[in-house]
């Protein structure tokens, strides 16, 4: 058996196990997604020697883990020194609409969250979305349908409603006398 195929097998058979693990480690999925994916890139430079050793989880797992915490840490200090010192001189502040959109999209299922950002922020057709997903068009359709009935609420703006074509008042024309 190659390397490739030794690792790929590795690979299959522990990712969803030690995301699982890191994810409740951190609270956080994206961060445990991306510390187990450094995890096994780095077993990958170093695959001949960890399957020497032995078994290469224990390895890959405190990899994971200790990737995990020291992105927590760093985040925890660049936490305390915004307290300390206040944001950045050039950081923007942030559109409402565009925070209430973030805090919507954060409320979605995962799988509508993605084809929501492919399809309206991304301008991705339907299709492309259904290829890069690996669903179906329907299915993409489905979680589109599901995804804007869920979002409606959120991004309402109450004070203001849109005004519709008849609620318009009439358009003056001035005149030259």
């Amino acid at each position: 058996m190659s390397a490739a195929s030794d690792f790929d097998q590795f690979y299959a058979a522990t990712a969803k196990r030690l995301v699982a693990a890191v994810y409740a480690a951190t609270g956080d999925l994206t961060e445990a997604e991306d510390a187990v994916q450094e995890a096994y890139a780095r077993a990958w430079q170093r695959w001949d020697r960890l399957t020497e050793e032995g078994d290469p989880t224990p390895w890959v797992r405190t990899v994971a883990l200790r990737l995990a915490v020291s992105s927590w840490r760093r985040a925890r200090n660049r936490m305390r020194a915004h307290v300390r010192h206040g944001p950045p001189a050039d950081l923007p502040d942030l559109a409402p609409d565009r925070v209430a959109l973030v805090h919507a999209l954060r409320g979605l299922k995962p799988d509508q969250r993605t084809v929501v950002v492919l399809h309206h922020l991304l301008d991705l057709p339907i299709e492309q979305v259904a290829r890069e997903t690996g669903v179906s068009e329907g299915t993409v359709r489905t979680r589109l349908s599901r995804a804007r009935k869920a979002l409606g609420p959120h991004l309402r703006d109450a004070e203001a409603p849109a005004p519709t074509l008849a609620a318009r008042p009439p358009k003056e024309v001035p005149t030259h006398g």
